[in-house]
């Protein structure tokens, strides 16, 4: 059957599925994991052209440019906005199968009305038509999550932020105004953990100055976390986020952890194992805060950071050379799972291997009383593809219980990216409407649309039951 290019009925592959859609397509979005901007929010961010909303700060597309050859001038570097547009119309041409070129071609229509595919010939007549709306109040930040019925969007934020934009947003003294999407902070305290970093010293400084706590042993950092988290709280903090290559277990005295944290300190190189020991402590302490808070725990696992050093030492960190991790995961993460006194927890892998080892850890530490505690975190990053997005739920509805999963999230620093929950939901929907058209779930479509509006958006929102959520 012949199909016009992401026409109504995209990626649905029945009837079933096209009807599930249509029940699922108009619930809110709840982002509850992104990296935009709380200051572009809070300006009510106007853009001036396509290459600043689009290619500032995708890595996703800059891996592709440097695939098709583009000079790193065009990409990272000091080039002509329009000469770099110019650049990716040229990649992505190329990109079948490869889910930007879906994205791109969903947000060439859904923000601008352009259903005309993106190619180097195309591309003058897009640029000028995309360009003059983006000057509109429609496209503007807060007319974007007016368009796309944004409920919530939780950014990524360090504990010493001083947090002025959250709080103007949520004063309604920020140009924005008063905004309908809840803009929330999420603690992420990384640099606090990450002991091995060269500006580690420096960061204890930086956090000892916001807090208001001298820094001089581990229980310092742990005090002045908690100062931190209670004022994320105060402003509407839900989660928190972490990131590690692979789950640090290693347990050890607290004589030995300090003098761990003293070495590094003062500057002195610390060996894996010690820095796994430091991790290990601040985790299951940090993880006791958050179940006493009602704060869900994010942890991301299986990233390897900056492979290339010679594009890291010009573009530095989230320049698209970061790649997957294929160490052994779940025996450490059992071990530190199973040390602390858990909240609601969402486990994320960038290698999908990693998928059954988290699935069956995870179904051992859920909790009677809280519906789908424990989450298998959806397909992110390289996974977040067609593909990775059908494993994923496949996974999840193998091993767990896929009507309580809490759903997609953009993990994007682009305002751009919001029909990527199109896309998702999508999927979902042809994966069910499959399973029924086999005949393996009975046709009760009262249940199946509950399901599918379930997994787009409600589960998200009563997931992250605290504050605003109730």
């Amino acid at each position: 059957m012949n199909r016009t290019f992401i026409d109504e009925n995209f990626l649905l592959e029945s009837e079933t599925a096209v009807n599930l859609y249509k029940a699922a397509e108009n619930e809110s979005i709840f982002d509850y994991h992104c990296h935009l901007s709380p200051a572009q929010i809070a300006e009510n961010k106007s853009f001036t052209d396509l290459t600043e909303v689009w290619l500032s700060a995708d890595h996703y597309k800059w891996r592709m440019m440097r695939a098709m050859g583009i000079e790193e001038e065009f990409i990272t570097g000091n080039a002509d906005n329009y000469e770099k547009y110019l650049a990716w119309a040229r990649t992505i041409e190329n990109l079948i199968g490869n889910p930007l070129y879906h994205w791109t071609h969903l947000e060439l229509q859904r923000y601008f009305g352009i259903y005309q595919p993106l190619t180097e010939k195309s591309a003058p007549s897009i640029w000028e038509k995309a360009n003059a709306l983006l000057q509109t109040p429609q496209l503007s930040v807060k007319g974007i999550f007016e368009k796309f019925k944004v409920y919530a969007a939780g950014t990524t934020d360090d504990p010493a932020d001083s947090l002025e934009h959250h709080r103007a947003i949520s004063e309604g003294t920020a140009p924005v105004g008063k905004i309908a999407a809840k803009i929330i902070p999420t603690f992420r305290p990384d640099r606090a953990l990450n002991i091995t970093s060269e500006n580690f010293c420096g960061y204890m400084n930086e956090l000892s100055e916001t807090s208001g706590i001298t820094i001089k042993k581990t229980d310092d950092v742990i005090a002045a976390l908690e100062k931190r988290l209670d004022f994320f709280i105060s402003l509407g903090c839900l989660s928190s986020d972490h990131c590690f290559e692979y789950a640090p277990y290693v347990i050890a005295s607290d004589a030995r952890i300090e003098k761990t944290f003293k070495k590094a300190m003062t500057g002195k190189k610390v060996s894996q194992q010690e820095a796994d020991t430091y991790k290990t402590k601040m985790l299951i302490l940090l993880a006791d805060l958050y179940a006493g808070r009602n704060i869900v725990m994010q942890i991301h696992l299986s990233v390897i950071r900056n492979v290339n050093p010679k594009i890291y030492s010009r573009a530095g960190d989230n320049a698209g050379i970061d790649a997957v991790n294929d160490r052994f995961l779940s025996g450490n993460l059992a071990s530190l799972l199973g040390s602390m006194k858990l909240p609601k927890t969402i486990l994320y892998s960038l290698n999908p291997k990693d998928y059954y080892p988290l699935a069956t850890v995870i179904g051992g530490f859920q909790n009677a009383g809280i519906r789908g505690k424990m989450q298998l975190g959806s397909a992110w990053w390289f996974c977040d593809h067609k593909d990775g997005m059908e494993e994923h739920l496949r996974v999840y509805a193998n091993l767990g219980m896929l009507p309580v999963f809490i759903g997609m999230l953009t993990d994007s620093r682009s305002f751009l990216s919001y029909p990527r929950h199109e896309y998702f939901r999508r999927i979902l929907c042809n994966l069910v409407g499959k399973w029924v058209e086999n005949g393996e779930y009975p046709r009760d479509m009262e249940k199946l649309e509950k399901i599918v509006k379930d997994i787009s958006f409600n589960n998200a929102r009563n997931y992250f039951s605290s504050g605003f959520c109730r």
